[in-house]
């Protein structure tokens, strides 16, 4: 009975206190020690057993494994009902410190690009080579009154976009990089600079006409929470073009650049487009000469349908 499966599985206050913490958020072994404070063994071992019955699900990228509540079947159905008892004072308590765990993450990313800030230009060429890659995204977005770079960066596309778009908006979390826009820019009075994150836009509900992230999503923790903020800021029928690496497997990537994501493959791209309610167009593809594949993505936001 799959009843008594979920509950034996249950029935051990570590590997109770894992699942709290994963009803919230997707997290490593790694992030996992340091939110409950437990030996990486230990955690391991009970991960592995609570896997075993399909209450979490591993998720593989790279040589790294996250961890996740189950969100579908019989075993979605059981957290949903014992998810009220997972509310109690101690395990509050490691939620709050899963969150402090996720949001130094964060921190930690901010740091990296402020620190990269001026040298970025050079550090991009490195992965991308001579690519043109304003001129690819100036042939994928239509001309349009207002575009969104989210994830701007130090603005080197803002140009790019404003070759398609009268006005320009660029987004990033990261304060040196937006003082390296303003400076690459100067004053002109087309463009506005926003700091932001891609979970939480500094942009009105359909502000824009169209909208890039470039090279930003595999940086996100919850590409899907990314991608669905997107599209809160884009115009019924607007486009949302998506460039980012195809997946690989250069693990060097998440300590020199700062990567979450080793990259999507085009099929998990127009998933997670549809997800957050886009329809996926006709993808392209560009070899790099790092060996690496960068996918250009398009997709369509709906217009939205009146009830007769």
């Amino acid at each position: 009975m799959e009843i008594l499966r979920y509950s034996k599985a249950l029935a051990d206050e570590t590997r109770v206190r894992i699942l709290a913490v994963l009803m919230e958020r997707e997290l490593n072994v790694g992030e996992i020690v340091q939110a409950l404070g437990l030996p990486q063994s230990r955690v391991s071992h009970h991960l592995g057993l609570l896997a075993e019955v399909g209450l979490v699900q591993p998720r593989r990228d790279g040589l790294w494994v996250f961890y996740s509540a189950a969100d579908q079947g019989s075993q979605q159905e059981y957290l949903e009902a014992v998810s009220p008892f997972l509310e109690e004072g101690p395990l509050a308590r490691d939620r709050e410190a899963a969150r402090h765990v996720a949001e130094r993450r964060r921190d930690e990313t901010r740091r990296f690009f402020d620190a990269i800030a001026t040298d970025w230009e050079c550090f991009s060429r490195e992965v991308l080579g001579d690519l043109d890659l304003g001129g690819r995204v100036q042939a994928l977005l239509p001309e349009c009154s207002t575009a969104a770079d989210l994830g701007c960066g130090d603005g080197a596309l803002l140009p790019s976009l404003h070759q398609r778009a009268g006005r320009v908006i660029g987004v990033d979390h990261s304060p040196g990089m937006l003082r390296a826009a303003r400076q690459r820019l100067g004053d002109v009075d087309w463009a506005s600079l926003r700091i932001g994150e891609l979970e939480h836009l500094p942009l009105r509900d359909a502000e824009a006409d169209a909208a890039l992230i470039c090279m930003a999503l595999h940086h996100l923790s919850h590409p899907a929470e990314g991608l669905t903020e997107s599209a809160r800021t884009i115009r019924p029928g607007g486009t949302l073009l998506v460039v980012d690496f195809d997946k690989h497997g250069k693990e060097d990537m998440r300590t020199r650049h700062g990567d979450r994501w080793l990259g999507f493959s085009e099929d998990e791209l127009a998933e997670l487009l549809r997800e957050a309610g886009l329809t996926p167009l006709p993808a392209l593809a560009e070899e790099l000469p790092s060996g690496l594949r960068l996918l250009f993505q398009p997709a369509r936001k709906p217009h939205e349908h009146k009830e007769t």
